[in-house]
């Protein structure tokens, strides 16, 4: 077991030392150091029994700097010196180690973030970085025209690596908040009409049209897609049973399990795909193997730019916001569009389709304007009376 070492700082001078004489008197002679290096040395122990030295050539400055650590200690803020010098970097390379528990989607996304955090602050130590800075890192990325809901994205995932770099005890405090944010933008949704989503569904391959059908009309993911059995499918009762994504592995949310209702003519034209194209999933290639996401989204790329209107950077997740936008057209409230989603929260389907529900402003005048015209015509009813009406 380790020994503790006692709470104790001070500043030494390494030029010289205490020596006893032959009369026993204690006086300072010149130490082997003497004329080497830096002659003052400031030392203290933190509250871990860890301790930290520093050497300083004048003596003012190493009191000086003992004073800030001993303070620090006291204030509960204190970063050992070391800890200090630790680059944004390094941090990031320790700090994606630990997300690794996440799904592979949700760590492949953070490494991106994370590499664009590195091209601007990467040997920038942590304890260096300022409030102004993460302001002017956001106004470049502004400049290079990327999007204010990634640029938002971009500073979150910078504000949660420094807050934990402060949980971990390695700086004092976060330099982002609210003042160093930028604005969360609205995710732009592109909604394909229903004449572009069958010229889609023509034109990709045979054995991908299912694939087509459960995106637009399930709205399922391109990886719960690839990773759908034939076994999750009720067929009879027309219902989707999403159990997994591709390869195996658990869905994005606990709600995304939800079961997806689909009519019958849904159901139909999924069973003689399965007959057409057998196989475990439902989406399966002539030789029975299950299609992957990439060959999917590859499928779609390759036919987007025939389909008259539909813009270049059509993706499959777009076939969710078209069926999305068709329940909405068609009155659905939103609970029911959270529901088909499979949104963790109605606010998630209220920041991607809110500006899809229609306009109610002319329905609020007419309901506002009910109440007026039945209060005005009571008094008008009142008053006529009380004009005609002779005196006695």
């Amino acid at each position: 077991m380790t020994a503790r070492r006692n709470r104790r700082a001070g500043v030494e001078d390494l030029w010289s030392k205490e020596e006893r004489d032959e009369s026993g008197k204690v006086r300072r002679v010149p130490s082997k150091l003497h004329g080497t290096g830096k002659r003052w040395r400031a030392r203290y122990v933190d509250d871990t029994g860890q301790e930290h030295t520093q050497r300083f050539t004048r003596k003012v400055d190493a009191q000086a700097w003992l004073d800030k650590q001993l303070a620090a200690l006291v204030h509960g803020t204190h970063v050992s010196p070391r800890d200090a010098q630790r680059t944004v970097g390094e941090w990031c390379d320790e700090w994606i180690k630990g997300y690794a528990v996440h799904r592979d989607s949700t760590v492949r996304q953070a490494k991106t973030h994370i590499a664009q955090i590195k091209a601007e602050f990467e040997n920038i130590s942590l304890s260096a970085i300022r409030p102004s800075m993460v302001k002017a890192w956001t106004a470049k990325l502004k400049e290079r025209k990327h999007e204010a809901s990634y640029i938002y994205a971009l500073h979150s995932r910078l504000s949660q690596i420094l807050g934990d770099a402060v949980l971990d005890g390695i700086l004092v405090r976060n330099p982002c908040s609210k003042r160093t944010s930028p604005p969360a933008g609205r995710q732009k949704v592109y909604c394909a009409t229903t004449e572009q989503v069958w010229a889609l569904h023509d034109e990709v391959p045979e054995h991908l049209r299912a694939a087509i059908l459960l995106g637009a009309f399930a709205g399922l993911r391109v990886a719960e897609v690839s990773g759908l059995r034939v076994t999750d499918v009720d067929f009879i009762r027309g219902i989707v049973h999403p159990k997994q994504q591709w390869p195996a592995k658990p869905l994005k949310t606990d709600g995304s399990e939800a079961p997806i209702p689909i009519p019958n003519e849904l159901a139909l034209m999924l069973s003689a795909a399965v007959k057409q194209w057998p196989g475990e999933r439902m989406v399966c290639n002539e030789f029975r193997e299950p299609v992957p996401p990439w060959q999917i989204d590859r499928a779609i790329r390759a036919v987007r730019g025939d389909i008259p209107g539909l813009p270049e950077e059509f993706s499959f997740q777009d076939l969710r916001h078209y069926l999305a936008s068709l329940l909405i057209g068609n009155g659905a409230n939103i609970k029911v569009v959270q529901a088909r989603m499979r949104h963790a929260t109605a606010k998630t389907t209220l920041d991607t389709y809110g500006h899809l529900w229609p306009d109610t402003d002319e329905s609020t005048r007419l309901v506002i304007a009910e109440v007026i015209t039945t209060r005005m015509d009571s008094i008008s009813s009142t008053a006529y009376p009380l004009r005609t009406k002779r005196p006695n």
